[in-house]
C-alpha cells in the first residue's frame, strides 16, 4: 500500500515537529553552545554566525523526532542530535567555500566574511566535536552509522565535484550523488535515535529508510526552487547551481527533452559560456517549457510517499503525525 501525501493542515508546516521536540532541542542547543566554544576566539565566533543564522535545525529535529516515536525515555540522543547538527555545519562550512558561495539563509556566508582557510579549519573542528560527542555516547552501532555517514557525505560532495559542467552526468549519477551528500545524513539521524531507544533492527530499519526517502525528497525540491524561489525560500540566491554548472536533476531532464537548438544553449550554460540574468531567464523557460520542474517536483512527491510508508509500523500518535507532516512540508515549500 502506498501512502497517499494529503495535508493534516491546510498549510503543512514544521511547527508539529518544533513543538514535539521543543524541550529536546531545548537541551541539544545546550550542548551545541557549550561544545562549539575555545579558547581561540575565532572559532566560536564563526561557527555561531552559521549556527545561529537561521537554519531549521531539521536534522537534529528528526533525530529527537525518531526518539519520541519510539518512546525512548532517557538523554542520550541530546548529545547525538548535536554531533548531527555539527556534522552538518562543516559540511556547510565546506560547501560554500567549494562552491565559493556569497550568501546563505539570506546573510554573507563566512568563507567571504572571515576567508576560505579559516571556514576550512572551524569546519574541520566542529567535525572533531561531533566525533568526541559520538564516543562520548558509547555506542559503537551509534559511532559506525555516524562515521559511515559522514564518510559518504564526503564521497557525495566529491562526486558532485567531478560531475560538475559534465553535461552527460546521467540521472542515476545523479540520484546517487543526492543519496550520499544529503539523503545519508537525514538517514543517520533518523537511524540513531531506535539504536538508543534499543527498539530493534525493523524500527532502526525503517527510521533510516524513512530519513534516506525524505532527504532525497528534500534535496529534489531544492533543486527544483533554485530555479523558481527567491533566497528567502531557498537559503541561496536564484541561479546558484546554474552558474556553478550543477547537473541537477532539472537541467537532465530539459537537456534529454531539448532540440538541437535547446541542447547547444545547455551545453554553453553548463559548460560556463552562459551565466548572465538573461541566460538565466531562458534556462528557466526552457525548463518549464520542457516540463523538468514539475517532472522534478513530481519525483520529489513519489519519495515522500516512500518516506511516509516508512512510518506505517508505528502507532499512531503526535510523533508519528509530526513526522508525517515534516515529509508534507518538504515538499509542499516549492509551491
Amino acid at each position: 500500500m502506498t501512502a497517499t501525501l494529503h495535508s493534516l493542515s491546510p498549510v503543512p508546516s514544521l511547527d508539529p515537529l518544533v513543538a514535539l521536540t521543543a524541550p529536546d532541542m531545548n537541551a541539544v542547543n545546550q550542548v551545541i553552545l557549550s561544545r562549539m566554544q575555545s579558547e581561540v576566539p575565532l572559532i566560536p565566533e564563526l561557527a555561531g554566525h552559521l549556527i545561529a543564522g537561521g537554519g531549521k535545525r531539521m536534522r537534529p529535529m528528526l533525530t529527537c523526532a525518531s526518539a519520541a516515536l519510539c518512546q525512548y525515555p532517557g538523554s542520550r540522543h541530546h548529545k547525538l542530535a548535536a554531533a548531527v547538527e555539527f556534522i552538518h555545519t562543516a559540511t556547510l562550512l565546506h560547501d560554500d567555500v567549494v562552491d565559493v558561495s556569497e550568501t546563505r539563509r539570506g546573510k554573507r556566508t563566512a568563507n567571504l566574511i572571515w576567508g576560505n582557510p579559516a571556514s576550512v579549519l572551524v569546519g574541520d573542528f566542529l567535525f572533531s566535536r561531533a566525533f568526541e560527542l559520538m564516543v562520548e555516547d558509547g555506542s559503537l552501532k551509534v559511532l559506525k552509522i555516524l562515521s559511515r555517514a559522514s564518510a559518504v557525505i564526503a564521497e557525495g560532495e566529491v562526486a558532485q565535484l567531478t560531475a560538475q559542467r559534465q553535461i552527460g552526468t546521467s540521472e542515476d549519477t545523479y540520484l546517487s550523488i543526492i543519496e550520499a551528500k544529503t539523503a545519508a545524513l537525514f538517514a543517520a539521524a533518523c537511524q540513531i535515535a531506535p539504536v538508543v531507544a534499543e527498539a530493534g533492527e525493523e524500527a532502526e530499519d525503517a527510521l533510516g529508510a524513512f530519513g534516506r526517502n525524505l532527504g532525497i525528497a528534500f534535496q529534489l525540491v531544492d533543486d527544483a526552487i533554485d530555479y523558481t524561489s527567491e533566497s528567502a525560500t531557498s537559503g541561496k540566491d536564484l541561479g546558484d547551481d546554474f552558474r556553478e554548472g550543477k547537473m541537477t536533476l532539472p537541467i537532465i531532464l530539459a537537456y534529454a527533452r531539448g532540440s538541437d537548438e535547446e541542447r547547444d544553449f545547455w551545453r554553453e550554460a553548463v559548460g560556463g559560456e552562459r551565466t548572465s540574468d538573461a541566460d538565466l531567464a531562458h534556462a528557466v523557460a526552457l525548463l518549464h517549457k520542457t516540463d523538468a520542474i514539475a517532472e522534478t517536483l513530481e519525483r520529489a512527491r513519489t519519495y515522500a510517499r516512500r518516506a511516509i510508508d516508512n512510518l506505517a509500523a508505528f502507532p499512531a500518535g503526535k510523533a508519528k503525525s509530526a513526522l508525517t507532516q515534516a515529509v508534507e512540508f518538504a515538499v509542499a515549500r516549492a509551491y
